[in-house]
């Protein structure tokens, strides 16, 4: 195919590729890799473009894993099933084809756009205080090295190499398969309710360990957040979805459409944010729904934005968000959009953000037609200070060498990325920043 622009979902990142490929099988995956590298051209891999840092750019060659879609095979074991799943399979598109063989993911994040493979990479995470990451329910991957060779990893087989890929930043090869540990499948009740900040706070643990899945948006410049509480039930428990006319409501009217109309106008009128948040705090509604689990994870986001999303220590959670309140309040920069926090246990994954620690996600957000540098650096200044890690997927200007003290295996990660990329075919300006 010939060259052509790249954007990310955010528009916070582009690339003009000297090529973009499409691959059909992992045969033609790799044959674009060794291709690519023979003519000394850059490979980098790209999924549904919904990370905000400059990731996937490059300007030597793009590959799109569309058409790597779809289950391979399905072997059930006593915690459910292991799924063999083609890399370009998109979240939302997996979820339904889990659930008509009976299967279910253990955890996904709040939005679903994602291919399985840019999910995994990025250490994408959603919330609850007993489960981990997307990375966490990987148990084999299907990579394709600098060399082109097809290579199959485990803790079993290539383990060194399993370590480093689960959370690869794309650094360490293309991933064409993977191998998920799923459950069976499993229906959610969602509660969700206005509530104040300070009560949330303290009875955080009650909330966070007395739920599967917990979360909370948090209005800035007021003491109001929206709680989330989802609870596991039984497959065959009784469907209770939120309703045509609620869902567009609350999901397509306030959520999408009118958030877009109440963004614009705090864009040309910034003072009037405080008023603004108050009052769309005030206007939520609690709601208590039950459906199939990936339904009630991901909700629909068409309002463009700009995130960063820092994991510390869960202990550290009430001084990071009392600090990015005193922030506001002091400096004088308004916000609305709401914060997001969510929890996950720790793992043992090298690059993980919840790697040998429960951890607490603080997620900001700006509307794509304002400023968001102000308060992203304050934020992370705030979070770095608590020993907080980006989200690899989301804006931040970390750098290799202030990274590299809070990851125990950021050194053991780089030496598998020397011996299978010493030439750094999958290098780019992200990754030197990220790695060195």
């Amino acid at each position: 195919m010939d060259s052509q622009t790249w954007h990310n979902w955010a528009n916070s990142a582009g690339a003009t590729p000297r090529r973009f490929a499409t691959p059909s099988s992992v045969a033609e995956l790799s044959s674009e890799i060794t291709r690519a590298a023979s003519e000394g051209l850059h490979v980098k891999c790209v999924g549904a473009g919904h990370s905000f840092t400059p990731i996937a750019v490059t300007d030597g060659v793009m590959i799109s894993l569309d058409n790597l879609q779809g289950i391979e095979s399905v072997v059930p074991n006593a915690d459910g099933a292991l799924v063999t799943a083609l890399a370009g399979t998109r979240l939302h598109e997996l979820n339904p084809r889990l659930w008509d063989l009976g299967l279910a993911m253990i955890n996904l994040g709040d939005i679903d756009a994602q291919s399985i493979a840019g999910a995994i990479a990025t250490g994408t995470h959603g919330t609850g205080a007993q489960f981990g990451g997307l990375a966490t329910q990987v148990r084999a991957l299907q990579i394709v090295l600098a060399d082109g060779a097809i290579v199959d990893c485990s803790l079993e087989d290539n383990p060194e190499l399993f370590h480093a890929a689960r959370i690869g930043l794309g650094a360490i090869g293309v991933i064409a398969k993977m191998t998920l540990q799923c459950a069976p499948a499993y229906m959610m009740r969602a509660v969700e309710a206005p509530a104040r900040l300070s009560e949330t706070m303290a009875n955080l643990d009650e909330h966070i360990q007395g739920t599967d899945h917990f979360e909370f948006y948090w209005f800035p410049h007021t003491d109001r957040v929206l709680t989330k509480h989802n609870t596991r039930l039984p497959v065959d428990a009784s469907p209770k979805p939120v309703s045509a006319v609620r869902s567009f409501i609350d999901d397509e009217l306030l959520s999408n459409t009118l958030f877009e109309g109440v963004n614009r106008v705090a864009t040309r009128v910034p003072s009037a944010i405080p008023k603004i948040n108050d009052v769309t705090s005030r206007a939520l509604g609690a709601r208590e729904f039950v459906d199939r689990s990936y339904r009630v994870f991901a909700s629909p986001r068409r309002v463009r934005f700009r995130e960063m999303e820092y994991a510390v220590p869960a202990e550290a959670l009430p001084e990071t968000l009392r600090e990015i309140d005193r922030w506001l309040e002091t400096s004088g920069f308004t916000v609305a959009f709401p914060v997001e926090v969510r929890f996950t246990a720790a793992d043992d994954l090298w690059m993980s953000t919840a790697s040998g620690r429960d951890t607490a996600y603080v997620a900001v957000h700006q509307y794509h037609r304002r400023d968001h540098r102000p308060y992203f650096d304050a934020v992370e200044a705030i979070a770095r200070a608590a020993d907080g890690r980006p989200h690899w997927g989301k804006m931040h200007s970390r750098t290799a060498a202030d990274l590299r003290p809070t990851y125990r295996h950021f050194d053991e990660f780089r030496s598998v990325r020397d011996k299978y990329d010493p030439e750094r075919v999958f290098d780019n300006a992200y990754l030197q920043q990220v790695l060195g």
